[in-house]
């Protein structure tokens, strides 16, 4: 069995442990080390597992090349709350034909994120 799990390296993981925290409700489940400042963070969203990594130097001016999409309940009350927390917002939200509504923001790092919905059938 394989597990994927996304993780971002960050120069300042407490600025983004704050905005995954309060944006979508995630939970710290795992730390090293233990005590201390962090090297790594784990965070709950939901049923999906974020890594934080801490990196002096990770820098934000690369292509990205990884982007993460998050669900939830509401793309227009989740997107009036990235700015207040250090992140941007890109474009949307936007009714998409394959049924999501869809919104995109970056973190206050500038890792690019969708947020989405599902469209009730009408």
């Amino acid at each position: 069995m394989s597990t994927i799990q996304p993780v971002i390296m960050t120069a300042d993981q407490d600025v983004l442990v704050g905005f995954y925290t309060k944006l979508f409700g995630a939970q710290e489940v795992f730390r090293v080390p233990a005590e201390g400042p962090a090297f790594y963070l784990g965070l709950r969203i939901g049923d999906t597992d974020l890594g934080l990594v801490a990196k002096a130097d990770a820098g934000t001016s690369a292509a990205p090349r990884i982007l993460l999409s998050i669900g939830v309940e509401d793309v227009d009350a989740t997107l009036g709350r990235v700015e207040a927390l250090g992140g941007s917002v890109r474009s949307g939200p936007n009714d998409m034909p394959w049924g999501q509504r869809v919104a995109h923001i970056q973190d206050p790092d500038g890792n690019p994120v969708n947020l989405t919905q599902p469209i009730p059938a009408r």
